[in-house]
C-alpha cells in the first residue's frame, strides 16, 4: 500500500472533527495526528513530484504546503483553523508570472488543478490581446483541457472588458482576471500517479499561460 494511499480519508477524518472543535485546545491536542497524517505525507508527497512536474515544464519546480492557521484580521468568520489541506508545485521559469499546479483536500472535495490564480498587469493585458488576435487556437487549447474534465473558475467580470465586443467570441475568458482549471480526483491508492496523470492532461493550459506571460 502506497504511503499516501490514506492521506485523503485521513484529512477528510481530521478536517470534519476540526470543524466542530474549531478552537486552539482542540488544536494543541490533536497537532501530533495533523503533523503525523496530514502534514508529513503532504510533504513527502510534494517532493516526489517535484522531479517529474520539473520534467513536465521543462523548467524547476518549487514546493508550498499551505499553513493550517486561517488569516482572520479581515475576516467575521474568526474560527483559527482551515478545515482543508492545499498545496501547490510553482513553475521557477524565465517567465515574469509562472502558473502552478496544485492539489487540495477538503471535507467534501479532493480536487487537482492548474493556472494562475490573478494574473499579474502585463500578463493580464497579454491575456486579453492573445484572445483577440488568436482566438480560434486559444479556444481549442481551452476547450481540450475542459473536455478532459476540467472546470473553469468562474470569471471575475460580469462584461467583457473595453474595448472588445460583448458578444466576442471569447467572451468568458476576457471576462476572466486569472485562469484556474481543476478537476475532481478519482479515489485509488496511487496519488502520486493520478496526480502526474492529472496534471499532464491540463498541461497544454499552463503552457498556455507561459507563453502568454513570456510574449
Amino acid at each position: 500500500m502506497s504511503e499516501f494511499a490514506t492521506l485523503r480519508s485521513d484529512a477528510t477524518q481530521f478536517f470534519d472533527a476540526l470543524s466542530v472543535n474549531n478552537n486552539r485546545d482542540w488544536w494543541q491536542e490533536n497537532k501530533a495526528t495533523y503533523d503525523a497524517k496530514l502534514k508529513a505525507p503532504a510533504r513527502a508527497l510534494l517532493d516526489q513530484l517535484v522531479d517529474p512536474l520539473a520534467a513536465l515544464a521543462d523548467a524547476p519546480v518549487t514546493t508550498k504546503l499551505f499553513r493550517p492557521h486561517r488569516d482572520v484580521r479581515f475576516s467575521k468568520d474568526k474560527t483559527p483553523y482551515n478545515t482543508h489541506l492545499h498545496m501547490m508545485w510553482q513553475i521557477a521559469g524565465d517567465a515574469p508570472q509562472n502558473p502552478v499546479f496544485f492539489f487540495g483536500i477538503g471535507r467534501d472535495y479532493v480536487t487537482a488543478g492548474v493556472g494562475i490564480m490573478g494574473f499579474d498587469k502585463p500578463v493580464l493585458m497579454n491575456w486579453r490581446k492573445m484572445l483577440d488576435l488568436d482566438t480560434d487556437r486559444m479556444l481549442q487549447i481551452v476547450k481540450g483541457v475542459t473536455d478532459a474534465g476540467f472546470v473553469l473558475r468562474e470569471p471575475a467580470l460580469k462584461r467583457v472588458p473595453s474595448p472588445y465586443d460583448k458578444d466576442h467570441p471569447a467572451g468568458e475568458l476576457l471576462r476572466m482576471k486569472g485562469v484556474v482549471a481543476s478537476r475532481e480526483l478519482e479515489s485509488g491508492d496511487d496519488l502520486p500517479a493520478q496526480l502526474l496523470k492529472t496534471y499532464e492532461a491540463a498541461w497544454p493550459l499552463n503552457a498556455l499561460l507561459i507563453s502568454i506571460a513570456e510574449a
